[in-house]
């Protein structure tokens, strides 16, 4: 429906469509509306309707005039009006009370009035630029809180719409404000010339903002291509430190790894505690017995010992025995045989203690009755 009354408002031959939505917009524009179009309707609206004080069957042209005027007023209300608004005012007697009672359901009774009026006071007061807003935009929120005030009964001299909208301004505004407020006397200046100067101040802001926008754009690419290039220069750096950091692990691990082998080598472990003791302990191959191996058994040692000693023992005394052999052999002529065998029999029966090879002593005595057959049992 408002779609459709602002359709309904764009003809000259026809009034605005109200809808239950802006009140003040619709009040505004039928006022205007009416005025054009016969500005005695207007007047009926607002002051009532014309007198006929003659009978109906007495009317004179005059009376039939104004008894006409009065109810093309009514009519042109209704067909401003929807179905809704319509019930509203059905009762309505003339014009005036139609408009009357139209006001008072959207604008209240006077305490409301007041009520209203307070409120856009309080926002007209506390008015200010909002971040981002432009000054077209500005300048349309001040117009509907003016025109709310305008339209409930309350008006600002254009000097203090002017120092209003001046005040309103951020920081930034401060130099124009000052040139403005030097330029111009605040209390005859229009609050139209007020925001034409301040809109072209706007765009030569915007103009710089851009050309500053591009310098900076500019300059940020000659910052992101100087930290592309340090950012290059940084990761050759970081894989070269990653490089030689690697190298000195790996160096390091070697050099662990050598010093754990000669550890290994050169020293004892601690025995382990606990089930995992059983499997560490070595064992001895030759005795069978834990805690030390082969090569350091001390049965092995023995058994070694004594056969180097028995082998030093066989080796010193086999060369005594083949020397006299041999002496016996050489200087059976000349010595007696009395002596040769007593010497003969206790070499041989010390070597049968050394050695179970060698013949046994009743065998030896066997052998000392021929000397040639003791000399190759000696020999072999």
């Amino acid at each position: 429906m408002a779609a459709q009354g602002h359709f309904e408002g764009q003809s000259v031959n026809r009034p605005p469509l109200f809808d239950s939505e802006d009140y003040t917009y619709w009040k505004i524009s039928m006022e205007f509306f009416l005025q054009g179009l016969d500005y005695q309707i207007w007047s009926i609206i607002e002051e009532g309707d014309l007198l006929v004080t003659n009978e109906k069957g007495k009317w004179t042209e005059d009376d039939k005039k104004k008894i006409s005027l009065n109810c093309k007023a009514k009519s042109i209300l209704c067909c401003t009006l929807s179905k809704k608004e319509f019930n509203r005012i059905s009762t309505c007697k003339s014009a005036m009370e139609m408009w009357e009672k139209l006001r008072i359901t959207y604008e209240g009774t006077d305490k409301v009035k007041e009520t209203r009026i307070d409120i856009l006071v309080t926002q007209y007061e506390r008015f200010q630029m909002q971040p981002g807003e432009t000054i077209t935009q500005l300048y349309s929120r001040f117009t509907d809180i003016t025109n709310g005030l305008a339209g409930l009964g309350k008006t600002y001299e254009m000097g203090d719409m002017v120092r209003k909208i001046l005040r309103s301004l951020p920081a930034s505004w401060t130099s124009e404000v000052t040139a403005i407020e030097e330029a111009n006397d605040l209390k005859r200046m229009s609050l139209e010339k007020l925001i034409g100067s301040l809109m072209a101040h706007e765009i030569n802001m915007e103009r710089l903002g851009e050309s500053s926008s591009r310098k900076k754009h500019s300059n940020a690419l000659k910052a992101e291509e100087s930290s592309d290039d340090n950012e290059s220069i940084r990761s050759s750096e970081d894989e070269e430190a990653l490089l030689s950091r690697r190298l000195q692990r790996i160096l390091a691990k070697k050099k662990y790894q050598s010093g754990r082998r000669y550890f290994k080598k050169n020293k004892d472990f601690k025995k382990p505690k606990g089930k995992d003791s059983k499997k560490a302990e070595p064992i001895c191959y030759e005795c069978k017995k834990p805690e030390h191996i082969k090569a350091e058994c001390s049965k092995l040692k023995k058994t070694e010992i004594r056969k180097k000693d028995s082998s030093r023992k066989f080796r010193r005394y086999k060369k005594k025995v083949m020397a006299a052999a041999w002496d016996n052999s050489s200087d059976s002529g000349s010595e007696s045989s009395s002596s040769g065998d007593e010497e003969e029999k206790a070499n041989l029966a010390f070597m049968a203690n050394i050695d179970d090879k060698f013949p046994a002593p009743s065998e030896a005595m066997g052998l000392l009755s021929s000397p040639q057959s003791s000399r190759k049992g000696l020999l072999q």
